[in-house]
């Protein structure tokens, strides 16, 4: 973490979040044996783990988990960076999307790139009867009309401002904190989900 860097979530507000969004979940998606949850590389796939652990938890049943590259779906690359190679990671989705719910699970919601992307990639996988949308943090600056059905935090930022979302997996601590980013940077450790 840097100096600059303001904590909004730490790992204890981190975990009620994800246990909130569960519980939201199963509440809104009765008989979750329809239901399957997708994270979208890289830290929506973590937090789909986790939320997967959560539903098990709380209903006793255990529902499909899988995990989504979207980087050839990205139509903003060129963009954010000219010349850049997107990272891959291998998609898993082993299990049936036709007539299932999917929640896709995503950790910052930003300008609703990611998203459009994540549907994109998604149904080429095959035909889900629907899809809902999970992040741990909203923080505006929409560019897409898509909006979230479960959101751990809104975040109102400014424009300047980065939402770094640290996960244990990933960066060896858990928290999501706000920073002023002076001069552009390639991606920090979340925004690459835009």
């Amino acid at each position: 973490m840097n100096a600059d860097d303001k904590i909004v979530l730490d790992r204890d507000d981190l975990r009620r979040t994800l246990v909130r969004i569960a519980h939201q979940i199963i509440e809104k998606n009765p008989g979750s044996d329809s239901v399957a949850l997708v994270g979208i590389h890289t830290r929506g796939a973590v937090l789909a783990r986790r939320l997967h652990a959560l539903v098990g938890e709380l209903t006793g049943s255990e529902v499909p988990l899988g995990d989504l590259d979207i980087s050839f779906y990205r139509d903003d690359i060129p963009a954010r960076d000219p010349g850049a190679q997107p990272v891959v990671h291998a998609s898993h989705l082993d299990f049936e999307l036709d007539g299932r719910t999917v929640v896709l699970v995503d950790d910052v919601l930003f300008t609703g790139r990611t998203v459009r992307a994540a549907i994109d990639a998604l149904f080429d996988y095959g035909r889900p009867a629907r899809v809902q949308l999970a992040v741990l943090a909203d923080r505006g600056h929409r560019e897409l009309p898509i909006r979230p059905d479960y959101v751990g935090k809104n975040l109102p930022t400014a424009r300047a401002e980065r939402v770094n979302v640290r996960l244990e997996e990933t960066d060896d601590v858990d928290e999501v904190t706000i920073v002023y980013a002076r001069q552009p940077t390639r991606t920090s450790a979340t925004e690459e989900e835009a």
